[in-house]
C-alpha cells in the first residue's frame, strides 16, 4: 500500500520536523536540522513500515512543508485557525448549505473554511491578487495570476454580505459601514511561508467588492542578480547604486516589479555602514535594518512631509516610494544635491519619459542634468510553460517585433496540467536602462525633446522593445505576450 506525502499530520510534521516524501516499502522521511530524531521512533509506528531518513536544512525543510500541506494548512493570525481541504475549492463551496439555510443560521464555520481555502490556493498558484467581486446576478472570486486575471468560483449572490463580513472582521474593519471603503490587513502563515494580506473594499452597485493583494514576505529576500536582469542592465544599476549621491529611478506601470526592485537594491546597500530611511505608501514589506515610513495623507504625512523629515534623520540612502508631485520632486532633487542617495519610482512608459515627467512638474533642466544618475524602466512578461511551449510559424506580428530577416524558431504557449492550461509558467522582467552619461546631460540641460533623448540613450543599447524581442527570439516568452506587454501608444522610440 502506498500512502499519500500528506499523511502525516501537519501539527505533527511541523513541531517534531519530521515530513514525509515518499511512501513506498521503505518510507522516505526528511528530517530537519536540529529536530529530535526520536520523532522517528513514532513515524515509524504509525507508518508500518521501514524509514530511510534524509537530513534537509532548516530552510528547506520550511519550504518542503508548504509545498506539501500547500492545501491543507492555513493559520490565520499565528495559528488560531487551520484549514483542512483534501478536497479543494470544489469540496469547500459544497460543504455550504442551501442559501436560506444558510441565511438563517449561526455557524459560519463553511464561510471561514471558504475563505480560507480561497486564499490557501491564491497562495498556491502564486496568485497577487483575490478579487471578491459582487454582481446582482453572482459572487465572483477571480485570482490575478502573473499579472492576468482569472475566474476560479461562481457563487450566488445572497453569499456575498457574509463572505465581505468574515474578509471584514479577519481584517479588523468596521462591518457595519459598508457605504465608505476600507482599508485593512490580515497576517497569516501557510506552513513556513509568511503572508502579509493587504484589504482594500470598495462600495458598488451590487454590493461590496473587496481586492486583497497577498504580499510573500519571501521577496524580501531576493537580490537583484535574482531578477533576471541583462548583466549590462545589472552592472549599470550596481555603478549608480554605488555612487554617495545623485538620484536613482525606477519605471513602469502598476504591478511591473518596481518595488521589488528598489528592495533589492536597499538589500545590497544594507552593509551596516549606512543610514537607509523610506517613505512609502504603503510599507509592503518590513526589512529588517532599514527604518520605514508609511505615507498618511489623512494627518498631513505625505511624500514630500515623510522626505522632509526622515532628511532630518542623518540619511545616506533614501528611498521615496513614488515622485507625484512637484513638492516631493523638488525635495528629492535637494537631497541628493545635498550629498544623499535617493532612490524613487515615477510612473511613466518609459525610462526616458521620466525626464520629461520631472520637467513637467517643475524641477529645472540643469538639476535634472546634475543630478539623476540612472533610469531603468521595467515590464514583466509571462514565461512560456517549458513543458508544452510548441514551436510555431512567423507571422506579421513577429515581423514587425522581430524583423523579416529573422530566422531563429519562434515558441507559442499550448497548455498543460503544468501551468493550468494557460501555457505560461512564471514571469520575467524586461528591462531599458539609460545611463545620464555626458552626452545626456548635455541635451537634458539644454531641454531637448524625447526623440533626442532615446535616440542618446539607446545609441548602444536595447530599449524595452529590443529587450521583449531578446526574450522572443531565446524562446522565453511569445510574440502575442511581448506585444501586449510592451506596446507603448505613440511613444517616441516605440518600435511595436
Amino acid at each position: 500500500m502506498t500512502m499519500a506525502p500528506t499523511a502525516l499530520a501537519y501539527g505533527f510534521a511541523k513541531r517534531h520536523g519530521v515530513l514525509l516524501l515518499e511512501a513506498a516499502a521503505t518510507a522516505r522521511v526528511a528530517l530537519r536540522e536540529g529536530a529530535d530524531p526520536r520523532a522517528l521512533l513514532e513515524v515509524r509506528r504509525a507508518l508500518g513500515r521501514a524509514l530511510e531518513v534524509v537530513p534537509m536544512p532548516r530552510a528547506a525543510f520550511d519550504r518542503r512543508l508548504s509545498e506539501v500541506y500547500a492545501g491543507g494548512a492555513l493559520a490565520v493570525d499565528g495559528g488560531s485557525e487551520a484549514l483542512a481541504a483534501p478536497g479543494g475549492l470544489d469540496a469547500l463551496v459544497g460543504d455550504i448549505p442551501a442559501t436560506a439555510d444558510l441565511l438563517e443560521s449561526q455557524d459560519d464555520a463553511p464561510i471561514i473554511r471558504l475563505i480560507n481555502g480561497v486564499i490557501a490556493e491564491a497562495a498556491r498558484l502564486g496568485a497577487s491578487d483575490i478579487h471578491v467581486e459582487s454582481y446582482e446576478t453572482a459572487l465572483v472570486v477571480r485570482f490575478r495570476i502573473d499579472g492576468v486575471m482569472r475566474e476560479v468560483l461562481s457563487l450566488s449572490p445572497r453569499l456575498a454580505p457574509m463572505l465581505v463580513s468574515r474578509i471584514k472582521v479577519m481584517a479588523r474593519l468596521d462591518i457595519a459601514e459598508k457605504r465608505l471603503p476600507q482599508d485593512g490587513r490580515i497576517s497569516l502563515a501557510m506552513g513556513a511561508k509568511a503572508l502579509d494580506v493587504r484589504v482594500s473594499t470598495l462600495p458598488s452597485r451590487g454590493g461590496e467588492r473587496v481586492v486583497m493583494r497577498l504580499l510573500d514576505k519571501d521577496q524580501t529576500t531576493l537580490e537583484l542578480a535574482e531578477l533576471g536582469m541583462r548583466p549590462d542592465v545589472l552592472a549599470a544599476l550596481r555603478r549608480a547604486l554605488a555612487q554617495p549621491n545623485g538620484i536613482v529611478l525606477v519605471t513602469g506601470p502598476t504591478g511591473s516589479g518596481k518595488t521589488t526592485t528598489l528592495y533589492a537594491s536597499l538589500a545590497l546597500l544594507r552593509d551596516g555602514s549606512r543610514n537607509i530611511l523610506t517613505v512609502e505608501d504603503p510599507v509592503e514589506y518590513a526589512i529588517e535594518g532599514i527604518g520605514q515610513t508609511q505615507v498618511n495623507t489623512k494627518v498631513g504625512m505625505t511624500f514630500a512631509a515623510g522626505l522632509r523629515a526622515i532628511l532630518r534623520q542623518d540619511p545616506d540612502v533614501v528611498m521615496v516610494g513614488e515622485i507625484r508631485d512637484a513638492e516631493t520632486a523638488q525635495i528629492a532633487v535637494q537631497a541628493s544635491l545635498t550629498g544623499h542617495l535617493v532612490l524613487s519610482t515615477v510612473h511613466t512608459n518609459d525610462a526616458v519619459g521620466a525626464i520629461t515627467r520631472l520637467r513637467d512638474m517643475g524641477v529645472e533642466p540643469f538639476l535634472l542634468a546634475s543630478t539623476v544618475r540612472l533610469i531603468l524602466a521595467q515590464r514583466l512578461v509571462r514565461r512560456l510553460c517549458p513543458a508544452c511551449r510548441a514551436p510555431r510559424a512567423p507571422d506579421a506580428a513577429s515581423a514587425r517585433l522581430l524583423g523579416p530577416a529573422h530566422a531563429g524558431t519562434l515558441y507559442g504557449p499550448t497548455g498543460c496540467a503544468a501551468c493550468g492550461q494557460t501555457g505560461f509558467a512564471g514571469r520575467v522582467g524586461v528591462y531599458e536602462v539609460v545611463q545620464v552619461d555626458e552626452t545626456l546631460r548635455r541635451l537634458i540641460g539644454a531641454n531637448a525633446d524625447e526623440t533626442a533623448l532615446a535616440a542618446a540613450a539607446f545609441a548602444a543599447g536595447p530599449d524595452l522593445a529590443a529587450a521583449a524581442a531578446d526574450l522572443v527570439a531565446r524562446g522565453e516568452t511569445s510574440v502575442e505576450e511581448a506585444l501586449r506587454v510592451i506596446r507603448q501608444e505613440g511613444g517616441p522610440h516605440a518600435a511595436v
